[in-house]
């Protein structure tokens, strides 16, 4: 009887995030998603930088922001001493110099936070398939097609009714309250009627970004409590 072939262990993942909830949410999420196995979790710059000097590291979900450094300063370092590993930055820097800057030294994708699993699952699958190509292309067509894989789709159109201004407003407003809101104090909050506010939450929560419960302790029927999931800044 043959020996069983070992696992192979798809594309391996280095973690590097300051924020211990969501760097759990990241290890979560890759874990999640076929092909991709996380090899390592890291809050700081000087702890990435070790784990990949003994790691193999085929991607790093790396945070641009880091309480010993930039994470652009890491990705300098590691190309300067020859580290070929691909880069997703997950972060909340919109500065486009700095993503250009990023592009230069290998960042491939950029997830601007807060984002939901749905999100960074789409960008790991594309990066996968970016990765797939192999060969020789037999023309300019096959070229653009496999960079073409690292490109995000266009941002799909909100639900019939919905305006993204608003939607920014309410999610604003979720997110600034530690212990949650009904539909009624969101409605008071953004200025819009407690029905409108309501919509926007539960888009929320469709899109993974909100969660509800029942709120009891009142006469009738319980209103739903919507809170901002930690995990999807």
């Amino acid at each position: 009887m043959s020996a069983a072939r070992p696992t192979e262990p798809g594309i391996r993942v280095l973690v590097v995030e300051d924020d211990p909830v969501a760097a759990d949410a990241h290890q979560l999420y890759v874990g999640r998603v076929p092909g991709f196995t996380t090899v390592g979790v890291a809050h700081s710059r000087v702890e990435a930088a070790r784990l990949l000097e003994r790691t193999e590291t085929d991607l790093i979900l790396l945070d641009l922001y880091l309480p010993d450094g930039h994470g652009l300063q890491l990705l300098r370092s590691l190309r300067a001493a020859g580290h070929q590993a691909d880069v997703i930055a997950v972060t909340s820097a919109r500065d486009l110099t700095v993503v250009r800057e990023g592009v230069s030294l290998g960042v491939v994708q950029y997830v601007l936070k807060p984002f939901t699993f749905a999100t960074l699952r789409d960008r790991l699958t594309r990066y996968a398939e970016f990765r797939a190509a192999a060969g020789e292309a037999s023309g300019q067509e096959e070229v653009d097609r496999a960079l073409g894989a690292l490109r995000a789709p266009q941002p799909s159109s909100l639900p019939k009714g919905l305006s993204a201004p608003t939607l920014e407003a309410v999610t604003r407003t979720l997110r600034a309250s530690a212990a949650g809101l009904t539909a009624a104090e969101a409605g008071v909050e953004v200025g819009i009627s407690r029905i409108t506010a309501r919509r926007y939450l539960e888009h929320l929560v469709t899109d993974g970004r909100a969660a509800r419960s029942p709120q009891y302790g009142h006469v009738g029927r319980p209103e739903l409590q919507y809170r901002w999931v930690p995990s999807s800044r």
